[in-house]
């Protein structure tokens, strides 16, 4: 069974390829909890790097039933670049339930995130380049997942332990707060960002958007806006938009 969270469509998207490669199942994240594997499957957790570390709503919902029989486990993450010790991160958190960790790898993928200074979207040219690449690196990953592989092949990148051990918990505690999200005059009361949300966070009242306290802060809501009426305080009227299957169809329309 392939379990998988995306925001932007970039995981779903190695999810749906590994599917292929692998002919397992696939199902969201937040039908993990309570799947009782049969003896011998297959687990793989696909997921987006949030700050070098697991996203809290993939945290929450990797826990099965406790009949774990001899289910192997494997973790792919998508990045736009590096993923530090997410793999450490992942590794641990399977020791602490009983799981059997097998491979863990990770894929790089466009950039999405656009909150902090300094963070934007990739240019058109280079995630057209991560995308053609990733397909290589995909069927790698099925290789090692269908002869259960026990490695790290991930992009540690620098500084990984800082990353990890300090980045993310600061990330986690001050920079995912759903509060600072509002829809601008722009807005067209579409819907589309209620639509996406992987929690249903979002509620249209008045046809425009409301945001609840449950959010993934995976950001689907404000890149899947077609007219970028979905702000982040102040910090993301300038940044661009990345959805995957905005983008193909802009790259098919070109």
């Amino acid at each position: 069974m392939i379990f998988w969270h995306s925001g932007t469509g970039n995981t779903r998207y190695v999810a749906e390829r590994l599917a292929e490669f692998t002919a397992q199942p696939i199902s969201y994240i937040s039908n993990a909890p309570g799947y009782k594997p049969e003896n011998g499957e297959k687990i793989v957790w696909v997921f987006p790097v949030y700050s070098w570390g697991i996203p809290p709503i993939v945290r929450k919902n990797m826990k099965l039933s406790a009949d774990m029989c001899n289910a192997e486990h494997f973790m792919v993450c998508t990045c736009g670049d590096d993923v530090g010790l997410t793999h450490e991160m992942w590794r641990k958190l399977m020791r602490s339930k009983g799981y059997n960790a097998r491979g863990a790898w990770s894929v790089q993928m466009p950039n999405n995130y656009v909150i902090l200074p300094g963070f934007d979207v990739d240019s058109i040219e280079l995630a057209t380049e991560k995308l053609e690449k990733c397909e290589r690196r995909i069927a790698e990953v099925a290789r090692g997942i269908r002869c259960g592989a026990k490695v790290d092949s991930v992009v540690r990148g620098s500084v990984p332990w800082l990353k990890t051990k300090i980045l993310y918990p600061l990330f986690v505690s001050f920079l995912m707060s759903p509060k600072p999200f509002h829809f601008t005059d722009t807005c067209i009361g579409c819907g589309k960002c209620a639509g996406i949300c992987p929690t249903s966070n979002i509620q249209m009242s008045s046809h425009h958007p409301q945001w609840g306290r449950n959010c993934a802060m995976c950001l689907g809501c404000y890149h899947v806006c077609p007219v970028h009426a979905v702000a982040y305080g102040n910090r993301t009227g300038k940044k661009g938009q990345y959805f995957l299957d905005n983008f193909k169809r802009c790259k098919d329309n070109a």
